[in-house]
C-alpha cells in the first residue's frame, strides 16, 4: 500500500469513528483530527491525531524512507505542544469544568522502518506535562501498524485506550 492509499483509508476511518477535522493553524501538522469521548476506565478524554509522511520531515540519521529516530522524537514532542495548547489541562479550571485526559497520536507513514525507528517509538516517554502522546509507525511495505504494547501492571488504562484508538483509526 502506498502512503496516499493509507492516508485515504485513515481519513475514511476517522469519519466512521467521529473524529472531526481541526481547521485552525496546527503548527505544521496537517491533517489534524480530534474527538472527545467518555472512556469507561479513564473518564473523559480529548484526542488529537495526525499522520506524518516520510517526505514531510527532515532527518539526519534516517531509515530507508527518510524518517530518523531523532526526528520521530522531535516531531512527537512538537505534537505534544500542539496537544497541550488545544486541551485545557490545568487542574481547578475557573469554569469548574472537568478536565479531560489529553491523548495524542502522531503516526509516521513509512516503508520498511528500521529497528532504531521502532525502538525510538516504543521508548518514547508517553506521559509528560499532563499529556499522553503516542508515536505510532505504519509500515506501508508490510501493511502493519506498530503501536505501544499494553503493560501488564500500572497504567493500563491509557495504553489500552491507545491500542483501541490505533486499531479503529490507524490499522487498515
Amino acid at each position: 500500500m502506498d502512503p496516499t492509499q493509507y492516508r485515504d483509508a485513515v481519513v475514511a476511518n476517522r469519519r466512521e469513528h467521529g473524529f472531526d477535522v481541526v481547521d485552525e493553524t496546527t503548527d505544521g501538522f496537517d491533517p489534524l483530527w480530534r474527538t472527545r469521548e467518555i472512556d469507561d476506565s479513564i473518564g473523559e478524554v480529548a484526542v488529537l491525531a495526525t499522520l506524518v509522511d516520510a517526505g514531510e520531515v527532515d532527518a539526519g540519521d534516517t531509515d530507508a524512507s527518510g524518517i530518523g529516530a531523532e526526528t520521530l522524537v522531535e516531531t512527537a514532542e512538537s505534537f505534544r505542544d500542539v496537544l497541550a495548547d488545544r486541551i485545557d489541562a490545568r487542574p481547578g479550571r475557573a469554569d469548574g469544568g472537568e478536565v479531560p485526559t489529553p491523548i495524542g497520536y502522531v503516526t509516521y507513514v513509512t516503508a520498511d522502518p528500521d529497528a532504531s525507528l521502532l525502538d525510538a517509538m516504543s521508548g518514547f516517554t508517553v506521559a509528560r506535562r499532563r499529556t499522553n502522546v503516542f508515536p505510532l509507525v505504519y509500515d506501508c511495505k508490510a501493511e502493519r501498524l506498530h503501536r505501544h504494547e499494553v503493560p501488564r501492571l500500572k497504567g493500563r488504562g491509557i495504553y489500552r485506550r491507545q491500542a483501541d484508538d490505533a486499531e479503529r483509526l490507524f490499522d487498515v
